[in-house]
């Protein structure tokens, strides 16, 4: 039986160092990202819950003015002859 012995030449060594630096820095870019879309989906949440309830207190006092208000006359367009 015959064991191998390691290359362990500066350039190997570098090699390997570069690939778990970059190794570390691509897990590190993936957590921000992922912490950003979470940031982006609590602020779309927040903001779709006061939009419905502004949508909901808009509808409501539009339902009452609406009931008040007297119907709109309809306005007949004129077509304008430009010379």
């Amino acid at each position: 039986m015959t064991i191998k012995k390691l290359d362990l030449s500066p350039e190997s060594l570098a090699r390997a160092e570069r690939q778990r630096l970059a190794a570390e820095e691509g897990a590190r870019a993936m957590a921000e990202v992922e912490r950003d879309a979470i940031a982006v989906r609590k602020n779309m949440e927040r903001l779709r819950a006061l939009r419905e309830a502004r949508d909901a207190e808009g509808s409501q006092g539009e339902a009452a003015t609406a009931a008040d208000a007297p119907a709109k006359k309809a306005v007949r367009r004129v077509k304008r002859i430009v010379r």
